[in-house]
């Protein structure tokens, strides 16, 4: 029977009998993580579900993706299960295997005709019971249904619609990233007009923040995208608070050096950065976003908890609050006459933000939903001796986004050695390229998830339509930010700073930035691909080589030794993502997708 089969929960996952799990006590669990139940999927697209985790960037660096193993279907949450069964549905619906949706009303003109037969009744209704009983028949379990229309080989895919199932997935993606881009955009419009030591300043004190504190909470946040998924699958749900209580005090704790640095900043950054005056205003930044670090730590495992739960909309309602609540809040610490205060007016707006987010979550989980996991506070969370498992799992993520986070940073620090006022023109590319990033992005988890749902199903062919839909919609999207950016190059930096000659460095800079939106694109659907493949470390090792071998020592040659300055800073990215979307896509076009469903199988079986 499969895990998904109509004898499966309806509303929340039952601790399966023979798992791992049962008849074990909380301890128990903690000690076996990283252990998974052995079902059978039977083909289902639910087969290999990958939950993994996003991390959206800050100023200068984009947004990254930790690819987690693949999720048994015991581990799936009620709102992923339910969308698989639809998919499913609609599937067998299109190969004409169950019948379609019908009217609600009946009405003729809302039926979907059919050519008629020989075979057809003469009369509109002979034949009706004998049909209503296949229908029924089919529509009885429609697991089984499904399980025998794979094995017979009936389930095929179209390239319309992938690019719905795409469209359709990456659309809330794509709202959710923007909005939550949009905190960091609000800074750089509401300081930019300051000044260009402002500016370039916030640039400066982005880059110090996410190198020795934003990624640092995403990295060991990640640890609960293994930990609550498995905790909430296996049953027990008081385990998921547990384990977000824990992160959370390890988080605090992380929280000590962290605090320490951004308060002596300005005396660290002195013999790094050429210009003293971009030194103290950045030490002053970060003196005050110190006191919303506790705030952004609480937001991240807070955000894993109900995403565990399958809440992923409530981080969603909660940005469509406090997005514009920062951007008024920017405006008025910032530019406001009476109650404004200037450059330190960003980082306090940001500070709240960074409380407010966390305090809103923890008002939908107490009145609307996702209070179920909690089970009060626990004097298990503060045990360090119980820590192994989360800090095991926490280190691995930590070193993939600094690795691949700090290439990006490293052109600001190159960028302030050119001059004040290229670093504010950089803070300003930076900030376009990562908005316009937002968008593939969104496809390429959308494909990974897609990918990896087919092959667990053994729909080999389906996966390779997938994946050149992925891709040719990648180009497009790539060429739409491509014109974006060509068209608006001489209106942009008017829009974050008043300096006529940032305004032309702007202008000069973009096309390089527009012009690699293309590959950029395609890289981002290639490694989703990549990923839901199950290969997401030639992915990896791919894009690490060509930034740390190509991309920066390139960059630092053309700025400063052939003096190309901002232009040499972008073309080294550019070179470099041109040859990862080169080299990823040649290795989808030459994947064997039959291999790559054996491939997932194997896997789940090991996982099993």
């Amino acid at each position: 029977m499969s895990i998904l089969s109509k004898s499966a929960p309806t509303r929340n996952p039952v601790l399966i009998p023979n798992s791992p799990f049962a008849d074990t006590d909380d301890e128990d669990i903690e000690e076996n993580a990283g252990l998974t139940i052995p079902v059978d999927p039977n083909h289902q697209l639910g087969g290999s579900v990958r939950r993994a985790s996003i991390v959206c960037g800050s100023l200068i660096t984009r947004s990254a993706l930790i690819s987690s193993s693949p999720l048994p279907p015991s581990f799936i949450t009620t709102t992923e299960r339910e969308q698989i069964l639809e998919d499913e549905r609609s599937l067998l619906r299109d190969n004409h295997i169950l019948p379609r949706k019908r009217s609600i009303h009946g009405l003729p003109w809302q039926q979907r005709p059919h050519d008629a037969t020989e075979s057809d009744p003469l009369l509109p209704h002979a034949g009706s019971s004998s049909e209503d009983s296949e229908i029924l028949a089919a529509n009885a379990d429609p697991t089984a249904k499904w399980k025998d229309s794979v094995e017979a080989g009936k389930i095929t895919t179209t390239w319309q619609r992938e690019t719905k199932v795409l469209a359709r997935y990456s659309g809330p993606l794509i709202v959710t990233f923007l909005l939550q881009y949009s905190l960091t955009v609000a800074s750089v419009f509401s300081v930019g007009k300051l000044g260009t030591n402002e500016l370039a300043a916030v640039s400066l004190a982005s880059m110090t923040s996410n190198i020795t504190g934003y990624t640092i909470y995403q990295g060991l946040a990640t640890s609960l995208d293994t930990l609550c998924s498995q905790a909430y699958g296996s049953g027990k749900k008081k385990l998921v608070g547990l384990h977000m209580q824990r992160c959370f005090w390890f988080l605090l704790l992380i929280t000590v050096p962290i605090g320490i640095v951004w308060q002596f900043s300005e005396q660290i950054l002195r013999p790094i950065i050429p210009d003293p005056e971009l030194c103290r205003l950045a030490g002053g930044y970060l003196r005050v976003l110190a006191f919303g670090a506790p705030g952004y730590a609480a937001w991240e495992v807070g955000k894993r908890f109900v995403q565990a739960q399958g809440i992923f909309m409530a981080s969603t309602y909660i940005l469509l609050i406090c997005a514009p609540v920062n951007a008024l809040l920017n405006y008025l610490l910032v530019w406001h006459p009476v109650i404004g205060f200037g450059f330190l007016g960003a980082p306090t707006a940001v500070v709240i933000t960074n409380w407010l987010m966390p305090l809103l979550l923890f008002l939908y989980v107490v009145l609307i939903r996702g209070s179920e996991c909690w089970g009060g506070f626990s004097k298990k969370a503060i045990a360090f001796k119980s820590w192994g498992p989360m800090v095991r799992l926490a280190l691995p993520g930590l070193i993939m986004i600094l690795s691949e986070f700090v290439a990006f940073e490293l052109l600001t620090l190159a960028a302030s050695y050119l001059s004040t006022k290229h670093l504010a023109a950089q803070s300003v590319l930076a900030t376009c390229t990562s908005v316009t990033f937002q968008i593939p992005f969104a496809l390429s988890i959308a494909t990974s998830t897609r990918v990896a749902n087919f092959l667990g199903a053994t729909l080999g062919d389906a996966a390779k339509t997938c994946s050149q839909v992925a891709l040719w919609g990648s180009t497009l999207l790539g060429i739409a930010n491509v014109t974006l950016l060509t068209t608006t190059r001489h209106d942009i930096g008017k829009m974050f700073s008043d300096d006529p000659v940032v305004i032309k460095l702007v202008a000069d800079t973009l096309p390089i930035c527009a012009l690699f939106q293309l590959w950029d694109s395609v890289a981002a659907a290639a490694g989703g691909i990549l990923r839901g493949q199950g290969r997401q470390r030639i992915g990896a090792w791919v894009n690490l080589a060509a930034y740390y071998t190509l991309a920066l020592p390139f960059s630092f040659f053309a700025a400063f030794k052939l003096g190309w300055g901002l232009w040499g800073l972008w073309s080294g990215v550019s070179f470099a993502l041109l040859l990862v979307a080169i080299i990823e896509t040649v290795i989808i076009m030459k994947t064997k997708w039959h291999a790559m469903v054996s491939d997932a199988r194997e896997r789940l079986q090991e996982d099993h």
